[in-house]
């Protein structure tokens, strides 16, 4: 039997030592999680504390269809997320007018940009655009996912997803013109 697998059936059964070993194997990707939607280290530990939290208490809810990271990633997610709308950030349906449907698989920058280059400037979109650009470009979520997680229809998804890319777009543009003067 898998490790994890027998690990989880420990966590079902409330086995405090295995919920410690499934923390320590999965705090630190977690918490790099957190970090991404939240830009205070101690609001990402508390959100990712909550998330545990959340995940040992309802643990009898996970099924093996996703493995547990997963699952639990989806979690700390969403505790990041409320934490972010009691800090009143409200996602409302935007109003989609004329939607140019657009690649949403074409993500190609110029060679010479880093990747830390491109998370900085995706750290630099107004909020509403980097949670939805990171949740599909760095967790891979579809705009249905997207959906559900933020409780927004998915024409809402795809055009802070739209908006949000072209923003990027520009930034990294203007960071690379500027770097070559």
């Amino acid at each position: 039997m898998h490790k994890d697998t027998q690990l989880i059936k420990l966590c079902k059964k409330r086995n405090e030592v295995a919920q410690m070993q499934v923390y320590d194997t999965y705090a630190q990707a977690m918490f790099t999680i957190a970090c991404r939607y939240l830009n205070d280290e101690e609001d990402a530990k508390d959100a990712m504390q909550e998330g545990f939290l959340k995940a040992f208490t309802n643990i009898e809810k996970y099924q093996a269809e996703a493995t547990f990271g997963v699952w639990l990633k989806r979690i700390i997610i969403n505790q990041c997320l409320d934490v972010l709308k009691k800090n009143k950030l409200e996602f409302s349906a935007v109003e989609v007018t004329e939607l140019q449907i657009i690649n949403e698989d074409d993500w190609h920058f110029d060679s010479s940009i880093t990747k830390e280059e491109i998370l900085l400037a995706v750290n630099e979109l107004n909020e509403k655009h980097k949670i939805v650009v990171k949740l599909y470009l760095l967790e891979g979520y579809d705009h249905e996912e997207i959906s559900d997680i933020l409780e927004i229809p998915v024409k809402t998804s795809r055009t802070h997803l739209r908006r949000g890319k072209l923003k990027l777009q520009d930034l990294l543009k203007q960071k690379y013109n500027e770097a070559r003067y």
